[in-house]
């Protein structure tokens, strides 16, 4: 048996999340990763909790809180609708929002283990010579980080890919909406067609693979991954 129309969308929707969380995910966390990796602020201890947060609690329980702070009475989606942006939950774009919560420590750890990893001796050379700090940053930190980079561009991808609390709490079964693969297979086992979940769990257990092996690769290379 093959996989069918809506099983290839499920899949060509999961890509389109994971490749615009993971885009987004590495504009955002940077700069903050590069706060938490060199700031000395009482803030670093908190911040960096909540970021670890989704790593530690059931992807329910923020699918739900995202789904009342996105609600008609929540603020955020007091905000989208006041902006003329309608509500979040059950649309695509809801999804990207919780994927972004979701995934956000897989982008930020990687990133501030890479940054600190740097040590103060290239960007002091830097300084030296006359680089403002955003040169330092732009021509020092960030192609010295480039291992962080590809280890939290995987990990982000990989992460967003296999979602399913989450993307189920806050975009529920829309099919070519907010249906991904992670709720397309439940779908498959919940009428027991058996056959066709089989064939989507059997791609995602190669391409989890796939990612560990990449990770190993990278890890062999100095890369630095979640701590």
């Amino acid at each position: 048996m093959h996989l069918n129309p809506e099983d290839w969308a499920a899949i060509r929707l999961t890509l389109k999340l994971a490749a615009i969380t993971t885009v987004l995910l590495l504009a955002l966390c940077t700069p903050l990763a590069w706060w938490l990796a060199h700031t000395r602020s009482r803030w670093r201890g908190p911040v960096g909790a909540v970021v670890a947060l989704p790593l530690v609690l059931p992807p329910t329980v923020i699918g739900f809180y995202l789904l009342v702070a996105m609600g008609p009475h929540g603020p955020i989606g007091q905000l989208t609708e006041s902006l003329g942006l309608g509500r979040l939950p059950f649309t695509f774009w809801g999804l990207v929002a919780g994927s972004l919560i979701y995934s956000l420590p897989f982008a930020v750890q990687p990133l501030q283990n890479a940054f600190e990893s740097l040590g103060r001796r290239p960007l002091e050379a830097a300084a030296t010579l006359g680089a403002s700090p955003l040169d330092r940053f732009f021509t020092v930190a960030l192609p010295l980080a480039r291992p962080g980079f590809v280890t939290a561009t995987i990990l982000s991808f990989a992460h967003t890919v296999g979602e399913f609390g989450v993307v189920l709490m806050l975009g529920g079964n829309i099919p070519g909406v907010t249906r991904v693969v992670s709720v397309q297979i439940y779908d498959h086992v919940e009428a027991l067609e058996y056959a066709q979940a089989h064939w989507l769990a059997g791609g995602m257990v190669v391409f989890a693979f796939v990612v560990l092996l990449g990770l190993n690769l990278t890890r062999r290379k100095g890369a630095p991954l979640v701590a």
